[in-house]
């Protein structure tokens, strides 16, 4: 748990909170006899913890960003796949309790459970250590990828592609990863836009968000030439 506490950057006054908020509905359920509760809840008040946050620093850092554009940015930010690379970044699956189906499933690598127990910590935090603890945390691993890329770069241009492919009927575009270099703390990705399946545009980033936009910029770029 010390480990776990170090990676979170917060040591728990509670440690039931931590076990709580670890702990799976299929390891619950096993030790129902010895009172063992499970995350659901802390995860449903982690849910709004993680949304609150999301939206006060979007709405702050953003002065002039349109609503439906932060919309789809928070959504971006909370959705599961987001929250999964956190709890990976965090190697979150070594503490999990899991009932012994779920062990032997592979419940420690399933990103439903991981992104789960991560809104469940996030609550879990905020009840040992106040909303400074929860947003600390929240900032630090998920929001600090955003880095000084302007909104543009997030939005605007995977927007802008989105809705000039969709003037006409019967287009399909997609995002794929490529290729993925680098160390943990410094890795590089690239993504391609391909549109019915072909080609039009890549670029690199930080992260896979951001290099998707540049991905979708170039591909504007040759589209309107």
């Amino acid at each position: 748990m010390t480990e776990l506490e170090k990676r979170l950057g917060h040591v728990f006054h509670d440690r039931a909170l931590l076990e709580t908020a670890l702990t799976h509905s299929s390891y619950a359920n096993e030790n129902r006899s010895q009172g063992t509760v499970c995350n659901e809840r802390l995860e449903f008040l982690g849910d709004s913890v993680l949304g609150v946050t999301v939206a006060d620093y979007l709405y702050r850092r953003y002065g002039t960003m349109p609503e439906g554009r932060m919309t789809r940015l928070r959504s971006e930010l909370v959705c599961e796949q987001s929250l999964y690379q956190v709890a990976r970044k965090l190697e979150l699956g070594r503490f999990l309790r899991l009932g012994k189906g779920e062990e032997h499933n592979g419940g420690r690598e399933r990103p439903s459970i991981l992104s789960d127990a991560v809104e469940a910590l996030i609550a879990a935090m905020y009840l040992d250590g106040g909303m400074a603890a929860a947003s600390e945390f929240i900032h630090r691993c998920l929001l600090a990828e955003l880095g000084s890329v302007e909104p543009e770069c997030f939005t605007d241009y995977k927007t802008a592609l989105q809705e000039l492919v969709q003037r006409q009927s019967g287009q399909v575009l997609s995002y794929e990863l490529i290729d993925e270099q680098g160390p943990d703390h410094a890795k590089v990705f690239t993504v391609r836009v391909l549109l019915n399946g072909e080609t039009i545009g890549r670029g690199e980033g930080r992260t896979k968000k951001e290099a998707e936009q540049i991905a979708a910029h170039n591909a504007l770029g040759e589209l309107t030439q």
